[in-house]
């Protein structure tokens, strides 16, 4: 398609709008692996409102084929100060690509959202991010032949391809584990959670109803804000912000599957497994209206996989094996439960060797690669 066949414009009105949050209904609508987000949840995000405004800002493009009006891509070019102060350097952010087979397209999206970014003094853009690395990011760039987990991103074959035509470059790659639940853990995992108990280290479920899990909420909050600071490209949530988000737990968790582990009273690690609702979400396509509702509850009842999304201990407990013990806790309680089959420990940064080396001494396999490019303005 030429240039002269679609435009790239800014979205500014309600139509706009709305063909932009639709569009992934149109580019997925062949694949059997692909499951739609919650559209009320992407248009949450894009909404003026999002605390995210307070400190950054973000602009939405939609590409449309000049006669028809017809939405055939779309883009968010972002600015992130948190991260711009945190890296010291103006790099802007694209999120939320997507786009029909055709690299002029492709290549239009991307050149404007540089441009916008460019003319606000960015001087290097990173993607894809939505808007932060707390949303959805990467791009999928070997593994298509299975459905995602829940909350891992998935996209055409050709968006890598298209990247790299339009010559930018590997930032970052981070990687899916498959999680086997069959054969028994090496034995190094038991004595850790041992040892681990032997150290005064207490472990309990998560608590799901009302003030434990208010009080729960703020212990991973602290966790994650202490363990995670110097996570790539990432920037620390509000907490109020991390609570509102973290509500969703108390539909979704299975406490049974999210061990926590404690020193005196206090949490000191976590292993965060949830059961992989994306084979409920698969029938939704994207609404949770009233039948959206019913399918899903339907649905539900064969979930028989878990997604492990964080195995966090604070540093000053590793010596002490939490990390092995948490592992060994929760993959215990999964296979215990005859209605999982199947785990996916996900997503891991290609360098961060520590936390791979664990994961792959207890088995797991890397089946699926994700990657974040970067380009120079």
């Amino acid at each position: 398609m030429n240039s002269a066949q679609f435009q790239v414009k800014p979205v500014t009105t309600p139509e706009e709008q709305k063909a932009f949050l639709h569009l992934p209904l149109k580019i997925y609508q062949n694949d059997p692996y692909w499951v739609s987000p919650l559209i009320k949840s992407i248009a949450k995000q894009l909404d003026p409102s999002n605390p995210f405004c307070q400190f950054g800002q973000f602009q939405l493009f939609i590409a449309i084929k000049t006669e028809s009006g017809e939405a055939i891509g779309r883009i968010v070019a972002a600015i992130n100060h948190h991260l711009i102060e945190r890296e010291n350097k103006p790099v802007g952010l694209f999120g939320y690509f997507e786009c029909i087979e055709d690299f002029a397209v492709a290549q239009a999206l991307l050149e404007t959202a540089c441009q916008w970014l460019s003319d606000r003094g960015m001087t290097e853009v990173r993607g894809p991010i939505d808007l932060s690395t707390h949303n959805n990011c990467l791009f999928l760039v070997d593994g298509f032949d299975s459905p995602p987990a829940m909350m891992m991103p998935y996209n055409p074959a050709y968006y890598p391809q298209f990247m790299e035509k339009a010559g930018w470059h590997k930032a970052k790659d981070a990687y899916a584990y498959d999680f086997s639940l069959k054969p028994p853990l090496p034995e190094e995992f038991e004595k850790g959670y041992k040892i681990a108990c032997k150290s005064g280290i207490t472990f309990r479920s998560i608590r799901l109803k009302g003030k434990g899990f208010e009080e729960d909420c703020r212990g991973l909050y602290r966790l994650f804000t202490t363990a995670f600071t110097h996570n790539w490209s990432s920037t620390p949530r509000d907490e109020q912000e991390f609570l509102e988000q973290a509500k969703d737990l108390q539909q979704l968790a299975d406490a049974d599957i999210f061990p926590i582990a404690e020193h005196n009273g206090e949490m000191i690690g976590f292993f965060m497994c949830l059961p992989d609702y994306n084979v409920a979400l698969r029938q939704v396509t994207g609404k949770l209206d009233w039948i959206g509702i019913l399918k899903f509850l339907w649905y539900r009842r064969q979930i028989n996989a878990v997604r492990v999304l964080v195995v966090c201990s604070l540093p000053e407990y590793r010596r002490k094996l939490v990390p092995l013990a948490l592992i060994y806790l929760g993959r215990e309680n999964v296979a215990k439960n005859k209605r999982y089959q199947g785990a996916e420990l996900s997503w891991v940064w290609e360098d961060n060797i520590p936390s791979r080396k664990i994961i792959e001494a207890s088995g797991g396999k890397i089946y699926k690669t994700y990657r974040i490019y970067e380009k120079q303005l």
